[in-house]
């Protein structure tokens, strides 16, 4: 009898298809799947490197394609949640959905489908509010930045939204958590990878790569804020449930006052 076998693939959505069609090709008793980054044998099973190869990978994602779009929609954003254990529950969410048979399927339980669904929302939920108070600045190459740090991997999901809305802008948008952005040239939009030593995504911090016009709009904006605003009636409780406080240092009306 064949041990399980725990999967390791690059960490990329193509490469995670691609192990789950090696996982089904190959017929393996699943452990585990876990990225190279994090990964760990476990006592009991056998460590295999999986290697991504887009022609598997679109096998898998045409045949859930088919099956529900909804799905589809499901498995990406649960996927981009970076959950712990993410990839073994979307394992047995997309067994389930290729399985006629649900009693035959070893460790599936009704939860996993109310567990991905939760993931996808969470995601969702996030991409949303990104979309809707990202801030940009403009740097001394007329390109407009903007750093976020979110919970999750959502860089993916908010870059059709910014191509339509700034069309006729360069921007960048840096996830300063996972060291990657997305850098649109008017044209198209590719991921890039920054050295970010001299940017402090604290906007009180004025780096020398932004221009002139963008600190003085700043810092006229600070002077209002710091007149205008009211301690005494200044209410942290109402604030926390619309703008959480994770987001605080990158509001100016936040750290200005």
């Amino acid at each position: 009898m064949n041990s399980a076998k725990i999967l390791i693939y690059d960490g990329s959505f193509n490469g995670y298809l691609t192990t789950i069609f090696k996982a089904f090709d190959e017929k393996i008793d699943i452990a585990d799947i876990q990225k190279n980054n994090q990964s760990q044998s476990g006592l009991f099973s056998d460590v295999e490197t999986v290697f991504t190869q887009m022609d598997k990978a679109k096998r898998v994602w045409n045949g859930i394609s088919k099956k529900s779009t909804l799905s589809m929609k499901n498995i990406y954003f649960a996927f981009l949640s970076e959950s712990k254990g993410v990839e073994l529950l979307l394992f047995n969410y997309i067994s389930k959905l290729f399985s006629n048979n649900t009693s035959s399927f070893h460790g599936y339980t009704e939860d996993t489908n109310i567990k991905v669904e939760q993931l996808a929302r969470m995601v969702s939920k996030e991409k949303q509010k990104i979309e809707a108070k990202l801030r940009f600045q403009l740097t001394k190459d007329h390109v407009y930045f903007a750093p976020i740090e979110p919970d999750f991997n959502i860089l993916p999901l908010i870059s059709k939204h910014f191509r339509s809305r700034f069309s006729d802008k360069q921007w960048i948008i840096y996830d300063t958590k996972r060291k990657y952005g997305l850098f649109y040239d008017l044209f198209s939009t590719e991921m890039i990878s920054l050295d970010l030593k001299e940017i402090n995504t604290h906007n009180l911090l004025q780096s020398s790569i932004f221009s002139r016009d963008t600190h003085t709009t700043q810092d006229v904006w600070d002077n209002y804020l710091a007149n205008t605003a009211i301690k005494s009636r200044i209410n942290t409780k109402l604030h926390t449930p619309y703008v959480p406080k994770k987001h605080w240092k990158r509001l100016r009306e936040k750290t200005a006052v």
